[in-house]
């Protein structure tokens, strides 16, 4: 996708029942549900500052701010296209958002100057050997070029102090992720994202309090789908799920 992608190459799809329109490439990185249920389960108050590490097309932080109106939002973003992207996102549902290009490994000097109340994040979690997607924006939305260990060293170096990161992440990552924070945040949360009664969770959202030492909860998991099995060619979220997805409901941690 380039800087100047026409609008033929772009969907408008809407988010939170209407609440949020986002345009996305047709061929590219899409998003979906995780951007929607990150955002949920982010405890912003209005005035706080919230950084979204990696915000692609700005779908996580748009959503946040549909749910939690008078925050101070901004977001880093690798791929020049996306950014131009969330740009017009942010216009096109009346927000503002401070929108920095950068790796995370590496983030700007405009950005390193700033500290905030939320760092929030969505990172790739395709391993380095899995098949390359053929669409290069995908691709390097979703395949591991940073580790988690440098995501995480970013937000929590720009997090103030007691501030908390939110991210959303497969659950198999989860001692990589503990892992990586280590004793420089606490009071972990982590809820399962569960598809159905009875399936593993394939992912986890995940909340820490920088320079906390409370202690470590796993919450009881969050199921998705109603049933034991997809029976129709209709939506079949369970009732807190839709109230999150569809109503913009904050997710409990």
């Amino acid at each position: 996708m380039s800087l100047a992608a026409p609008d033929a190459a772009l969907t408008e799809d809407h988010f939170l029942g209407g609440r949020v329109r986002l345009l996305q490439p047709k061929a590219g990185y899409r998003a979906a549900t995780d951007p929607v249920l990150l955002a949920a389960a982010v405890p912003a108050e209005p005035g706080e500052r919230v950084l979204d590490l990696g915000c692609g097309a700005g779908a996580a932080t748009l959503c946040l701010a549909a749910r939690v109106p008078g925050l101070v939002l901004a977001g880093l973003e690798l791929q020049p296209a996306y950014l131009a992207l969330a740009a017009r996102n942010a216009a096109l549902n009346g927000v503002a958002v401070a929108l920095h290009e950068g790796d995370v490994a590496a983030p700007p000097a405009a950005l390193r100057a700033q500290s905030f109340d939320h760092a929030i994040m969505n990172p790739p979690f395709h391993a380095p050997a899995d098949l390359a997607s053929p669409v290069e924006g995908r691709d390097i939305a979703h395949r591991i070029r940073t580790d988690l260990a440098a995501w995480i060293g970013c937000a929590l170096a720009r997090l103030r102090p007691r501030g908390r990161l939110t991210l959303i992440q497969r659950a198999e990552r989860l001692p990589e992720i503990l892992a990586a924070i280590g004793d420089r945040a606490g009071g972990i949360v982590v809820r399962p994202l569960a598809a159905r009664v009875g399936r593993d969770a394939k992912r986890v959202l995940l909340t820490a309090r920088k320079g906390s030492r409370g202690p470590f909860r796993l919450a009881a998991p969050l199921i998705l789908h109603a049933g034991t099995a997809h029976l129709a060619d209709r939506e079949d979220f369970t009732a807190e799920a839709r109230a999150i997805l569809r109503d913009a409901a904050p997710l409990a941690l």
